[in-house]
């Protein structure tokens, strides 16, 4: 089987470098027109299945990237939401180190340490978007395609345990804005990284593919 895992589009809050997390911020104008330029490139790509992360901006990317012809055999669950960053949302990176510089530090350089203040872990983000991703391939075959459209954190985890590295790791690879890593493998248990951060469709090759905020 196949899987696109995707990022949703560019928010105002990402723009701004503003935490979200679970708050459901929608697209912004710019992540309309990534998400719809994702819609062109998968244009002629057969998709099995898809399935999104209920808040706004990874459901509207996935509804544009899919098309109108396809856009009903899209389905949402809840352990594809983003990590809930708690008393962070919807505050700067700049606010944050103001009223919490230890646990900012931390989850730059030891995330697998930190326990968002009202939210999550990185391992409780991990438990529950495998589960989300392992129930999107129930039955999956192995010429069949999902297109999973989810958020940065959920994608980093995902992509960590894959290709087996620790949480600590995850910031070492980038995930841009309606990014596609492509993922190929007969089980959810033996996933390979086909690609990685391929943002082709709005960024160029050696352009600027990262975010301000997580």
């Amino acid at each position: 089987m196949r899987i696109l895992l995707a990022r949703h589009g560019e928010t105002p809050w990402n723009a701004e470098g503003r935490y979200q997390g679970q708050i459901d911020i929608p697209l912004s104008p710019v992540g309309e027109a990534q998400a719809q330029a994702l819609g062109t490139r998968l244009a002629e790509v057969g998709i099995t299945r898809a399935v999104a992360s209920p808040l706004s901006r990874a459901t509207r990317t996935a509804q544009l990237a899919l098309g109108s012809a396809r856009a009903e055999m899209l389905t949402q669950d809840i352990d594809l939401q983003e990590i809930a960053h708690g008393e962070w949302e919807g505050l700067l990176a700049s606010e944050i180190n103001d009223k919490d510089p230890a646990r900012l530090r931390a989850w730059r350089e030891e995330p697998e340490t930190v326990m968002m203040p009202g939210g999550e872990s990185l391992r409780q983000v991990l438990d529950r978007s495998w589960r989300g991703l392992a129930r999107a391939c129930e039955d999956l075959g192995d010429d069949d395609t999902l297109l999973l459209v989810a958020h940065d954190a959920v994608n980093r985890v995902i992509l960590c345990r894959i290709l087996g590295l620790p949480i600590a790791r995850l910031w070492s690879f980038r995930q841009a804005p309606t990014t596609l890593n492509l993922l190929e493998g007969p089980s959810v248990e033996a996933l390979e990284v086909v690609r990685l951060n391929d943002c082709a469709h709005h960024t160029p090759f050696f352009g600027e593919a990262k975010h301000r905020a997580l």
